[in-house]
């Protein structure tokens, strides 16, 4: 059985300005940069038939390409961290793409998904992190903000069945409306 989710890929520059965060903090498990992405929906581990069902829904999913950028750093988990995230901005194409995602997979006969819908991108997995470094590190890099990128596609991914993790492979690419032209760059600012 596949484990799948579907997610927007980031542009190698966006994913390499992410790579530059990276410090050795205890207890501090830092996503390989390549594996790095804002997760749509996460369909599990699925079988055949409903995962060809689910890719074929996603196929008819027509949203128009969006600008989008990173910014802002936090975590997740309150007092005990679980998670370091980069924040997203990005306008209501997003959201309407997730909820697209989210319709694809009920219709594929998957349960609801688990959680709202916060587009993140997650950085670090944290566990035992000592809590007046990761304030230091940030109130240091939580300002952090990308240029404005476009978003012209988004991608059903599996990871290892079971366990989940990368190297993360691509199944398929969807492309969104308008997505085809132009390098995926973007010189105007996005709100």
């Amino acid at each position: 059985m596949p484990r799948l989710f579907t997610a927007i890929e980031l542009p190698e520059e966006i994913r390499e300005d992410l790579g530059d965060l990276e410090q050795p903090l205890p207890g501090v498990r830092w996503i390989d940069m390549d594996d790095l992405h804002l997760t749509l929906r996460f369909a599990g581990d699925i079988d055949k038939r409903t995962a060809n069902e689910f890719a074929g829904f996603l196929a008819g999913i027509d949203v128009s390409a969006f600008p989008m950028r990173l910014s802002g750093l936090g975590t997740f988990g309150g007092r005990e961290p679980r998670i370091l995230w980069a924040g997203v901005d990005a306008g209501e194409e997003l959201e309407r793409l997730a909820r697209a995602n989210e319709r694809a997979a009920r219709n594929a006969g998957l349960d609801p998904a688990l959680r709202t819908f916060k587009p993140h991108i997650t950085l670090a997995r944290l566990k035992n992190a000592q809590p007046e470094r990761l304030a230091r590190y940030l109130q240091k890099h939580g300002a952090f903000r990308t240029e404005p990128f476009y978003v012209t596609h988004f991608t059903l991914f599996s990871s290892k069945p079971n366990t989940g993790g990368g190297p993360y492979l691509v199944e398929e690419e969807f492309p969104l409306f308008g997505g085809g032209v132009g390098d995926g760059s973007l010189a105007a600012d996005v709100s």
